[in-house]
């Protein structure tokens, strides 16, 4: 059992947590890392069930590990919940879809403990996952969590390295990426004039959005008067216990996600067009309006904020049923920055336009669709090394 409270220190607030070790009584005192000042003890005290939780599961495996061997298996599924409230939860139900997944199948049949889990049995379990056709991309994430979770083993003294440090990683495979030029392009928005997903269509046509930052998109994100939208709010579907659910946040993928754009005379003609119409629909539907998410951009006739799943299924069918090219939603982000590229900008300035986090997640996945560089640079050489002309006799 072990309880906590807490207490101010240098300014800080700091978790004492007091526990049972040895049939002693001890405490321990963790900082918070939140000022002690007005307004900032309700986020304390959420923070210090968070550090009790953390430490309660430490404990137990550290006991687990002092009795008896404990199945690899079975560490990384504490090892996930000890980590659970310091990742996002989009990327926990990632990590959850792994470990409780393949993982599963394989080490609960081969019961390999922590202690003796070697660089062999790790790259076993890879060649039963390339079994499956997974593609090494795929692999590699397996083998970064597998890596991480054993990294903190050898932290906190449940076994001496790190295994996974040697075995051979999975071969990264080019990311084809799928595109649609610019005819198709404008055919798509010609066929979605009035669809549910029109707008969702459109931003991601032209900002090359990630599915979560169009359905996050509010109102109060677009500057009719500076002509600006900033991307600043996503909503991700998450699924946890067999339900799924709707999770709205003020913080995008990475820092260079959120960013502020131009809002682009096209896009802002639309979005004045449909404010109109909720503003109607809010008289048609008076109480039945669903007023929760009057600030979203993109929701139904009704109020209500569109799935992302709904919107990926939706798109998939209206493809089919006009004999479109089958792409996926996100392949609408593909196909703004080719355009970008077909049209001679730079791969730094379409970064910037997408949000990637450095250069070369950008350049990793449409540099070798740049061939207007590749065609500048061509010139370039020629006409440098062209100092004389060569004239060949018949």
């Amino acid at each position: 059992m072990i309880t906590g409270s807490l207490q101010i220190k240098k300014g800080m607030y700091y978790a004492v947590l007091n526990y049972k070790e040895e049939e002693k009584w001890k405490n321990k005192w963790v900082s918070t890392k939140i000022k002690a000042i007005k307004g900032k003890k309700r986020e304390a005290e959420v923070k210090l069930k968070q550090i009790i939780e953390e430490f309660e599961n430490k404990q137990d495996i550290t006991t687990v590990n002092n009795t008896e061997t404990i199945l690899f298996i079975e560490f990384m599924y504490k090892w996930l919940e000890i980590i659970k409230h310091s990742i996002e939860d989009t990327t926990y139900m990632g990590y959850h879809k792994l470990i409780y997944g393949r993982m599963t199948d394989y080490f609960k049949v081969h019961k390999i403990t922590l202690q003796d889990l070697k660089a062999q049995d790790i790259q076993d379990f890879y060649q039963y996952l390339l079994g499956f056709n997974l593609s090494g991309n795929t692999v590699t994430r397996y083998h970064a969590n597998i890596r991480k979770a054993l990294q903190y083993a050898v932290k906190t003294d449940l076994i001496l390295s790190n295994c996974a440090d040697k075995v051979e990683k999975p071969k990264i495979t080019h990311y084809n990426v799928s595109f649609y030029t610019n005819e198709q392009i404008q055919k798509l928005l010609d066929i979605m004039e009035n669809t549910s997903i029109r707008i969702p269509v459109l931003l991601a046509s032209y900002y090359g959005l990630r599915r979560s930052e169009v359905i996050g998109l509010k109102w109060s994100a677009i500057d009719f008067n500076n002509k600006t939208i900033t991307i600043e709010h996503v909503v991700v579907n998450i699924s946890s216990n067999g339900k799924q659910r709707l999770v709205g946040k003020d913080r995008t993928k990475t820092n260079s996600s959120h960013r502020t754009l131009p809002l682009l005379e096209q896009v802002e003609q639309e979005l004045l067009l449909l404010k109109a119409k909720q503003e109607e629909n809010k008289k048609i539907y008076k109480n039945c309006y669903n007023n929760r998410y009057l600030d979203y951009i993109c929701v139904n006739e009704m109020g209500t904020l569109l799935n992302p799943d709904y919107v990926s299924h939706k798109f998939r069918k209206i493809l089919k049923a006009n004999n479109m090219k089958i792409i996926r939603f996100h392949d609408l982000r593909h196909s703004c920055a080719s355009l970008l590229l077909a049209n001679g900008v730079h791969l730094k300035q379409i970064q910037v336009w997408l949000g990637h986090s450095n250069y070369n997640t950008t350049a990793n996945i449409y540099a070798h669709l740049d061939t207007n560089a590749m065609n500048d640079t061509g010139n370039v050489i020629s006409n440098v090394l062209n100092t004389k002309k060569i004239s060949v006799c018949a």
